[in-house]
């Protein structure tokens, strides 16, 4: 099973190690920073394929990281968990539910996201030639 990296921003460390332990199982390897500091300098020492925003992040702090991210020119998905929709901020790729079941599934789904992102159309209809 591929090791996925997820770089954890602001997760009360209660709740992290509820979800570390869940993600462990899935396959990812959780690396937590408990700043928006901590979290640009590791970011930019790192190869991350996911960024995780917890909901004790202020907004704009989360506006601030993720456009660091893009601005870098990264493509890594960057996810906000909150209790609903609302307290995520439209910068994410994707919002998500504070529920380990929920949340392992959600994460599976934008890395998939992803990895079809980086595929050229014709590859997933069939129609590269070969030569």
């Amino acid at each position: 099973m591929p090791l996925t990296v997820v770089l954890a921003v602001g997760l009360d460390s209660w709740l992290l190690a509820i979800h570390t332990r869940d993600w462990r199982s899935a396959g990812y390897f959780v690396v937590s920073a408990h700043s928006i500091g901590e979290a640009i300098n590791l970011f930019n020492a790192g190869d991350f394929d996911l960024v995780v925003l917890g909901d004790s992040v202020p907004i704009e702090s989360r506006r601030r990281l993720t456009a660091l991210i893009r601005a870098s020119g990264s493509q890594t998905p960057v996810a906000c968990i909150g209790n609903s929709s609302t307290t995520c901020d439209s910068l994410s790729d994707a919002p998500l539910k504070n529920d380990s079941s929920v949340l392992v599934a959600g994460l599976r789904e934008l890395l998939a996201e992803k990895v079809r992102a980086r595929v050229p159309l014709a590859v997933l209809r069939g129609e590269m030639n070969h030569r």
